[in-house]
């Protein structure tokens, strides 16, 4: 059977989830909806990012992000969450990491609680429905403030 060193790519590019060096960016993702988790994953890794945990509350959050502490390059955060929101979480991470990389996920309409979370400390943000290469761009930026 034929593998992939067999078909040399023309349009070969590096996985904009690996750093420099060759490992992968790790990602907490942490919201209460499946869908969202599930679609934010599959975008992240199909990037070569690598997905080390998931946590469907803003406690569970923080708790994982603690467990996982420093092995956790970027957290994408759901605002709107049950327990805990996403901006207490925030405060919580941030205040156990100052120098965490957390990227909100809102829906339409959030603006205020965007706007506090941003002001707390989260360094980007992103609407949903999620857009693949909105999604991509912001994490991406986000790791390289």
């Amino acid at each position: 059977m034929k593998t992939k060193q067999d078909f040399p790519s023309i349009n070969e590019r590096k996985a904009e989830g690996v750093k420099e060096n060759g490992d992968a960016y790790k990602v907490l993702i942490v919201d209460d909806s499946m869908f969202v988790t599930k679609q934010i994953s599959q975008i992240l890794t199909s990037e070569g990012f690598d997905v080390v945990g998931t946590a469907s509350d803003g406690q569970q959050g923080v708790e994982k992000y603690k467990e996982l502490y420093p092995n956790v390059d970027v957290v994408t955060m759901d605002i709107t969450m049950p327990k805990m929101d996403g901006v207490s979480a925030l405060e919580q991470i941030i205040e156990f990491d100052k120098n965490a990389v957390v990227v909100m996920i809102s829906a339409l309409g959030k603006q205020d609680l965007v706007k506090k979370s941003l002001l707390v400390g989260a360094k980007n943000y992103i609407v949903k429905p999620l857009d693949r290469k909105k999604v991509l761009e912001r994490i991406l930026m986000s790791l390289n403030q």
